[in-house]
């Protein structure tokens, strides 16, 4: 992150044009963080993938300005490995090893991890866990610099309901959307909105396809590591998962159906989500995704105090879809708005939720056994507490629950069903009921996987 805090600064500033630039920030870092001679490949791979290029091991700079300024997506693999580093690694004491919590094979030993990318989930655990830097996650900022000080190009920030509380317990989210606002954003947008809308989707399809006691339906659509998870692996039971795409995915879908060439970045505490909107089904909704760490050091870098910037409050979304966030909300979501629409269903609601990759794996396991369940809504996500434990976040997984649910219970509007905002967006998108959301079918093709 302080190398990329570097970058951030010098690019904003437009002090980095050429390769003579680079090269002069590589020698200021070295200096100011102590680094060897040794050490000035490891700094110039972390200056690649802060860009969002891939490491190059030794090879000298070269066209990397070139390189970011006119490619405008950022490539796979989402996570990659920086040569080298693994050297000064005792491999007794190698957290990496047993990281994944897929398969360990994944990343088997020589000198260093090797990912073996048809099978990596994107979900961030082993780079996490390596304190040498020898696996990063790429960073999608410096290309979105010149969208953001371009004044013919509007670029909306769509935030995870997880946001709560990541940059100080006493910063608001009306805080937060001015920072946006500073440097560049049109607006910020809550995706627990989006989840509204998929909640009342998701309880539709719930409701026509759970008609016996042996009928079950898999969710959580906002995590792509149970999505890809259940769908590489157990095909036959992916066939029970919702068909919907996660919020994140809806935002931009919708934002760009209802503006003309604008640009969507999502706010995550995640690293699956930079891979989930480079999914070819998916690819166009989202143009780049930052986590809150790098979101967190963006504001530093740029001098962006927020405890001294006013608050552009905004009530978007509902208690239900705020608690998005954490594990057991896309379930009670859900269930508020079943019981709404068929408060008098013979076969109830009956929840399971699963966090962590290997409870997920444990369940998927059991069902594709067949073993005989007591429940029928069946939800998953990846990281251990849900997106409030996800890799990418600045507080304690605890603290944050308690806060998501904190700003939950802050909103005005109860459930999605009640949330006026929903019916909006839905008239902008040319229907005029709750119904019609599974019915039309462009809202279906906005709100749906292939």
């Amino acid at each position: 992150m302080k190398i990329f805090g570097e970058l951030v600064r010098k690019f904003w500033d437009g002090k980095l044009n050429n390769v003579d630039d680079l090269e002069t920030l590589v020698q200021e870092i070295k200096e100011k963080y102590g680094f060897k001679a040794e050490d000035i490949p490891f700094i110039k791979d972390h200056i690649r993938v802060a860009m969002g290029l891939d490491p190059r091991g030794d090879i000298d700079f070269d066209d990397e300005i070139d390189m970011v300024k006119n490619f405008k997506t950022i490539k796979e693999p989402v996570v990659t490995k920086i040569e080298g580093v693994c050297d000064y690694c005792d491999s007794q004491d190698c957290k990496c090893i047993d990281s994944c919590k897929y398969e360990a094979h994944v990343y088997r030993r020589t000198r260093g991890p090797v990912i073996v990318n048809n099978k990596c989930l994107s979900c961030g655990e082993c780079v996490t866990s390596c304190s040498f830097g020898a696996l990063a996650d790429k960073i999608e900022f410096v290309p979105l610099i010149d969208f953001l000080k371009d004044e013919n190009t509007k670029v909306y920030a769509t935030v995870a309901p997880a946001i709560v509380g990541q940059f100080g317990d006493d910063i608001s989210m009306g805080q937060l959307r001015t920072a946006m606002k500073l440097i560049g954003f049109e607006d910020m947008i809550e995706v627990a909105m989006f989840a509204d809308i998929l909640t009342i989707k998701e309880a539709f399809e719930f409701n026509d396809l759970v008609k016996t006691e042996e009928d079950f339906f898999l969710t959580s659509c906002c995590c792509p590591v149970w999505i890809n998870l259940t769908k590489k692996n157990y095909p036959k039971i992916f066939e029970k998962m919702s068909p919907s795409v996660s919020p994140m995915i809806a935002s931009g879908r919708v934002l760009k159906e209802l503006y003309e060439d604008v640009k969507v970045v999502f706010i995550a505490p995640c690293i699956a989500k930079k891979a989930e909107i480079k999914e070819p089904e998916l690819k166009g909704a989202i143009d780049y995704v930052l986590n809150f760490r790098e979101l967190k050091e963006i504001f530093q870098s740029l001098d962006i105090n927020l405890k001294e910037l006013p608050g552009d409050e905004k009530d978007q979304a509902s208690f239900g879809g705020r608690v998005y966030a954490r594990t057991g909300g896309v379930s009670f979501a859900v269930k508020t708005v079943v019981n709404r629409i068929a408060p008098r269903r013979l076969i109830k609601f009956k929840a399971k939720k699963v966090n962590g990759v290997q409870e997920c794996k444990k369940i998927l396991d059991n069902l594709s056994m067949g073993e005989e369940i007591d429940y029928n809504f069946i939800e998953g996500m990846g990281c251990s507490g849900g997106c409030v434990g996800g890799p990418r976040t600045n507080i304690d997984v605890n603290k944050a629950t308690s806060l998501v649910n904190e700003f939950g219970e802050d909103s005005l509007i109860m459930t999605p069903f009640d949330n006026l905002n929903v019916m909006k967006i839905l008239r902008q998108l040319g229907i005029d009921s709750i119904e019609e959301i599974v019915e039309d079918n462009k809202v279906s093709q906005i709100l749906t996987r292939e």
